[in-house]
């Protein structure tokens, strides 16, 4: 059995929402509410849900950005919240977010080896200062960039570039878990496929696990060998990539794949399109029972009482590796 490198257990987190001069409390938004997943080591799980589900949340309590209500997050054995000062520091270097946008997180007033080189200037045990230009230099041959892009600016640089040097500064922690926060979102499609392929290669050179955040199905298919699907701060479906996207059980994880755009013409048509009618519900005020049911076509009575659990899929096997869950009282 693979090592577990990261665990998430019941993990919550809300933000109370202040009004007036003096600042009252007057409401709490549930962004993450009760998730529990699990990652072994050279793996890649991928996170999907629409925007607004809590994806981004989650990233940043996984690596310690944000601290969780309550649950627990564990990386190699050690649980990440319970940490303080440089106790934490050494934690957080197994596990390192690649954000979103790939200009807004990086400093427009460093360079690029400046960027990359500051890991090592924070975590001086890391590597000796004479080593550390040549690292610098190694990690962005590494990503695909030419050592004389240290140089510049991140202006300087088009939208994929920054994502290899933002890649480049989490590597340089020698971490076990990257973080990927819809990573290849903000990129033209044929960077997309570069950035894709060379979080594959890397995976593959240095034994990364990816927790591959995206609201891209087709994406997260190709890279993942697990599938969590969130809505409304929960997962409501989650197993191997071949269950999840070959025979969903959850309603609103039909209706993602159905969304799914089909390349082939010829094959245009033949695929049932499930239209979801309405926004999802507000964090503010979510429903009660499964957050799912006001959408749903599926609903009954019992679905606006009750909150189905997160149990095992009817059809697939307790004793797969993978087993395959789905938070539904009528999963298909």
């Amino acid at each position: 059995m693979t090592e577990t490198v990261l665990q998430v257990l019941d993990l919550v987190k809300h933000f109370p929402i202040r009004h007036g001069v003096l600042r009252r409390t007057v409401g709490v938004l549930k962004a993450v509410d009760g998730v529990s997943l699990e990652l072994r080591g050279g793996e890649t799980l991928g996170v999907v849900g629409e925007s607004g589900c809590g994806k981004s949340t989650l990233a940043r309590m996984l690596t310690a950005h944000e601290r969780p209500t309550s649950g627990e997050v564990t990386v190699l054995g050690r649980s990440l919240h319970e940490l303080r000062g440089r106790e934490l520091r050494r934690a957080r270097r197994h596990v390192q977010l690649v954000f979103q946008d790939p200009y807004s997180s990086l400093d427009p007033r460093m360079t690029v080896a400046a960027t990359v080189r500051e890991p090592y200037d924070v975590n001086p045990d890391l590597a000796p200062r004479g080593d550390r230009d040549r690292l610098v230099r190694e990690l962005l041959e590494v990503v695909g960039l030419n050592p004389d892009h240290g140089d510049r600016y991140p202006h300087q640089l088009s939208g994929g570039q920054r994502q290899r040097v933002g890649i480049a500064r989490a590597l340089a922690l020698r971490p076990r878990i990257l973080v990927c926060d819809e990573p290849v979102s903000a990129l033209d499609v044929s960077v997309q496929a570069q950035i894709v392929n060379l979080l594959e290669r890397l995976r593959e050179e240095f034994g990364l696990a990816y927790v591959f955040i995206a609201h891209d199905l087709s994406v997260v298919q190709h890279l993942a060998d697990r599938v969590a699907v969130m809505y409304l701060g929960k997962v409501v479906e989650t197993g191997s990539e071949a269950d999840v996207y070959g025979s969903a059980a959850h309603p609103y994880t039909q209706a993602l794949l159905s969304a799914v755009p089909v390349p082939d013409p010829a094959l245009r048509g033949t695929r049932q399109e499930i239209a979801l009618e309405g926004e999802p519900p507000s964090p503010l005020d979510p429903p009660g029972g499964c957050p799912f049911h006001p959408r749903c076509w599926k609903a009954v009575e019992t679905c606006s009482r009750e909150r189905p659990p997160l149990d095992p899929v009817p059809t697939s096997q307790p004793a797969e590796p993978d087993p395959h869950f789905a938070a539904c009282h009528l999963p298909a």
